[in-house]
């Protein structure tokens, strides 16, 4: 076994290791709204997720109130370092995490014996941030917009963390791209595993927004396996 995934819903995954537990994008409890307010787009849990215990890493990939969810963050230990994007850095701090390192796309950070590579992610409308994670024991990749940064070197890694459908608005078009992305990232990482990330989960959205939002899917075969996790469910990959 190289590591654990367990879906946490949305965005968020708590990845284990054999020396290091790491959360990314938390949204646990609390209702997530977009500016300029509820009317415009609301997401709520159906339940509560349980706070993930005996964290090592809090990994943020966006500022965006989706990835940097500040009721979620509040609910963990102050004493937990948090990698995150400069979008997410400020919001963060405010909250009193005694350690918060940035890394941008391109830059490499090591945290144990894990290594972080951040690569270029959605324009939102900044640059944020996707992430390969890698140890001697294996790797992953995850972006959660489908944003593929065409500079990343080709390796192959035992799973991909990505949307694997597309949503849309018109005139804008699609604003999560996993259809579209999936065959580069295939392609790229050769990977055992797709887990489907972003859309899925128990919440529920609203408002009017949300009345525009379409779905396209991913319909042609490929060579590994896709795994669409409920939440809380775990694989060992």
């Amino acid at each position: 076994m190289s590591f654990k995934a367990t879906y946490l819903g949305s965005n968020g995954w708590i990845i284990e290791f054999s020396k290091s537990k790491i959360v990314i994008d938390p949204w646990l409890r609390g209702d997530l709204v977009f500016p300029p307010g509820e009317w415009f787009f609301k997401g709520s849990l159906e339940n509560d997720i349980p706070t993930p215990q005996d964290i090592d890493l809090i990994l943020i990939t966006q500022g965006l109130p989706d990835h940097c969810h500040i009721p979620s963050l509040k609910l963990f230990s102050k004493d937990i370092e948090i990698i995150c994007p400069k979008s997410a850095f400020k919001i963060i701090k405010e909250l009193d995490f005694s350690s918060i390192r940035i890394i941008e796309p391109s830059e490499k950070l090591f945290f144990k014996d894990i290594q972080i590579e951040a690569t270029s992610g959605a324009p939102v409308p900044q640059i944020e941030n996707g992430y390969i994670v890698e140890n001697e024991e294996g790797g992953f990749y995850i972006e959660p917009h489908g944003y593929f940064d065409k500079n990343i070197k080709s390796r192959k890694l035992d799973a991909v963390i990505t949307p694997t459908k597309n949503l849309g608005l018109p005139i804008v078009g699609p604003f999560v791209r996993g259809a579209e992305v999936l065959p580069d990232l295939i392609d790229r990482f050769n990977p055992n595993y797709i887990l489907s990330s972003t859309i899925g989960g128990d919440a529920k959205f609203s408002g009017f927004l949300n009345n525009f939002i379409s779905v396209q899917e991913f319909k042609n075969k490929i060579n590994c396996e896709l795994i669409d996790l409920k939440t809380l469910q775990s694989i060992n990959i």
